[in-house]
């Protein structure tokens, strides 16, 4: 019998393909390799099965991958098709614009934050956050907001995977972890970009499911007085996209 621990091939394939995902620039097969801890022979017939259905292609640079042409067709599709952006939208795009600020939506997948959707600011703001970056799930007012409210085996996982000495101070980040959860919100101030200030408010179903989180950012110094403003006004949006699901 197989023991329930063990990778299936289809999970192999998907490490793979998530690695290649991942990695935001072309990789090697020794890379996914070693970061898979898979042996080499394997990488290659999973890759070369990827490349079959479009998922993966070859970079100019040979020996090099990076996500295919049905790596779009997916992406539309989610775009077209996904509840939470769907029940979302229209609150994100309202928010920007009465406060002028950045708009996004992130949500938690595979032990990191994926921002799924953005609404730019029409001011100017250097920030790392674009649609489909994926992020740390332990820096930032996004990040913490839905480290927050995951459940515990999954929070205790990603803080456990983190515990290396002097790589972050757990104890801290578990009290900040209560502290958001009992005021329903996160804030940040330079945490991720520097000189970006932000404030993320989880969407929870009515069932207490996290579906993800919708954050506001906008230059630390653009904000001085009008951070409870700020706060306010993102949780009513929040409150009102959570009231959806």
């Amino acid at each position: 019998m197989n023991d329930p621990q063990t990778p299936s091939t289809v999970d192999r394939v998907l490490q793979v393909l998530t690695c290649v995902a991942k990695a935001g620039k072309p990789i090697a097969a020794k890379r996914i390799a070693a970061q898979l801890q898979m042996p080499l022979s394997t990488v290659y017939r999973h890759l070369a099965s990827l490349k079959k259905w479009g998922l993966l292609q070859e970079h100019m640079s040979a020996g090099l991958y990076e996500p295919g042409a049905t790596g779009v067709q997916l992406a539309w599709g989610f775009d077209q098709t996904s509840n939470l952006i769907s029940q979302s939208r229209d609150e994100i795009s309202a928010l920007a614009e009465r406060t002028g600020e950045s708009v996004g939506l992130l949500v938690y997948s595979n032990g990191q934050m994926v921002c799924i959707a953005m609404e730019e600011s029409s001011s100017s703001l250097r920030c790392s956050f674009t649609k489909g970056r994926a992020h740390s799930m332990l820096q930032g007012a996004s990040a913490k907001s839905l480290l927050s409210f995951l459940p515990e085996p999954i929070q205790n996982s990603l803080l456990e995977a983190h515990a290396e000495p002097d790589s972050v101070d757990l104890s801290a980040l578990r009290k900040e972890i209560a502290r958001i959860r009992k005021k329903g919100y996160a804030t940040s101030d330079s945490e991720v970009d520097q000189g970006v200030w932000g404030v993320s408010v989880p969407l929870i179903s009515a069932e207490g499911a996290l579906e993800g989180t919708i954050t506001l950012m906008a230059p630390s110094l653009r904000v001085g007085p009008r951070e409870a403003e700020l706060i306010s006004l993102t949780r009513k949006a929040a409150s009102r996209i959570s009231n959806r699901f």
